[in-house]
């Protein structure tokens, strides 16, 4: 979607119209047991340095070996999201002191990073899709962690951290709107966790964004931008980049200037802070690594990468709707997690199966009964997916029970409300608590007659021509008979008794 097309998101100033341009850069931590240059274990959890080798503390002497696997990370991410593959990229010294940095500087990749560019389609919430380029993503590692608040009189260091493989994702300052940066970051995240290659975890801080944000009148001259530094969920994404937006107006709009600087976001208050003045490159005094030789990738090595790549989101929604006849809406919800997407085809599949049918037969009905049902039951409980008390076994045996005849569907509601409480499978449920649907037509037949011998007055109104009543006397012989009445078979025999 071209800037023209988009749908303009602006700030009304005093002085008229101001338009934001937006770019990311967003930290991913890699999927791997090890760091990006020591063999010491890279998990999440552990006691403070328990995970710290001599290379991660800096040791004279010691020297990185790159991880394999991080690059492989790398460049599946990228092949994901159709960026360019460098087959020669550098590692470079990123030269700044912190205490919780053990050598006075980052290994990280500066001017030759080891994925380059790519052009993003982007889905949004309203189905439609916005095109976002990327500039590139480096390998770097991380810093350990400063702890303020264990001791009274100092500042601790947690370098369990340090080392730990991360993917710098740049993108192109082609963001417009918070909602577009919130899709790229939910679109990046929902890439690498189908691509396994970062969990997304951002309450962790396996992935998090620094917000560039500057402000100009639509179509003019780039602004002074400042750094909102990490920024651990999409929503604080969004809320800080519609604070900072307004914030660089009203200064503008008064007079002043915008100092390039880094800032913080405080979700309490939903507002940056000033952090430091923003560096520029040369302020790190990048220079090659001299205790790593230049990463050059084999075709060999990259087309395994690429073999390795489940289907990726995009493709995956384009199926669903061609292939399976879903919505877009059905397609863009399921295939928006990469769990979600993989319990879908998982009952999809099971569902086909027990009624003996092509898996586009069903795909509708199963969308269905995991968006609304089965979400709408955990959102009560509080429960995600991943600890859903009902499997896909059970939900396709649910909907085969359904499509038997064996339930209606109000006695299909009951089954699903015992299945979310208990756990068990939904035949277990139907035969313990008598809910198998009636069809027997004598059966429904006496209780017809006894409904419409108790109300003379309302048959008289429905063969006087009050059609409307048929709903009150399906109601009624339903009540009559618990719920259990086929509905059809119900409103077949009262068309001919009332016929």
């Amino acid at each position: 979607m071209s800037d023209a097309q988009r749908a303009p998101w602006r700030i009304q100033g005093r002085t008229g119209e101001w338009e934001v341009v937006i770019g990311l850069e967003v930290h991913a931590q890699v999927t791997s047991r090890a760091k990006l240059f020591s063999g010491a274990s890279a998990e999440y959890g552990a006691a403070p340095n328990a995970h710290v080798s001599f290379v991660d503390a800096a040791f004279p002497g010691m020297l990185p070996v790159i991880n394999g696997e991080c690059v492989a990370q790398a460049v599946r991410t990228g092949l994901a999201l159709g960026a360019t593959v460098n087959r020669w990229s550098r590692f470079d010294r990123k030269n700044y002191f912190y205490a919780d940095l053990p050598a006075g500087y980052q290994i990280s990749q500066y001017q030759h990073p080891v994925i380059g560019e790519a052009l993003v389609e982007v889905p949004l919430e309203d189905g439609s899709s916005v095109t976002i380029g990327l500039e590139r993503i480096h390998l770097e590692q991380d810093a350990g962690k400063s702890i303020h608040d264990a001791a009274a009189d100092a500042s601790l260091v947690d370098l369990n951290r340090a080392g730990v493989a991360l993917m710098e994702i740049v993108s192109k300052p082609d963001m417009r709107s918070p909602a577009e940066a919130g899709a790229w970051v939910r679109h990046l995240r929902a890439t690498m966790r189908y691509a396994g290659a970062c969990d997304g975890n951002m309450e962790e801080g396996s992935m998090r964004a620094d917000v560039n944000v500057s402000v100009r009148r639509p179509g003019g001259p780039l602004g002074t931008r400042c750094e909102i530094k990490n920024v651990n969920s999409v929503r604080f994404v969004q809320s800080a980049i519609d604070f900072e937006a307004r914030r660089q107006v009203e200064l503008l709009e008064a007079g002043e200037a915008i100092r390039q600087e880094t800032r913080l976001f405080d979700p309490d208050r939903g507002e940056t802070r000033a952090l430091r003045s923003k560096e520029d490159a040369h302020d790190y005094r990048y220079f090659p690594d001299p205790d790593l030789p230049p990463l050059v990738l084999e075709d060999a090595f990259i087309e395994a990468c690429r073999a390795s790549l489940p289907e990726m989101p995009g493709a995956k929604r384009a199926r669903y709707v061609e292939a399976l006849g879903l919505t877009p809406y059905q397609a863009g919800v399921l295939t928006a997690e990469v769990e979600t997407a993989r319990w879908y085809e998982a009952l999809l599949a099971e569902a086909a199966r027990a009624q003996g049918v092509a898996e586009s037969a069903v795909a509708a009905k199963c969308a269905n009964f995991l968006i609304t049902d089965l979400f709408g039951g955990l959102n009560r409980l509080g429960r995600d997916l991943a600890d859903s008390p009902v499997t896909p076994a059970q939900g396709a045996e649910l909907l085969a029970l359904q499509t038997d005849g064996t339930l209606s569907g109000p006695l299909a509601k009951q089954v699903f409300e015992a299945m979310l409480e208990t756990g068990r499978d939904p035949s277990a449920i139907v035969e313990e608590r008598g809910l198998r649907q009636v069809t027997d037509t004598a059966a429904i037949g006496e209780a017809i007659a006894a409904v419409l011998a108790a109300n003379p007055d309302k048959v008289a109104e429905y063969k006087a021509g009050k059609d409307k009543l048929m709903g009150f006397f399906v109601g009624q012989v339903m009540k009559a008979m618990g719920g259990k009445a086929s509905p059809g078979v119900v409103n077949e025999l009262l068309k001919s008794a009332l016929g």
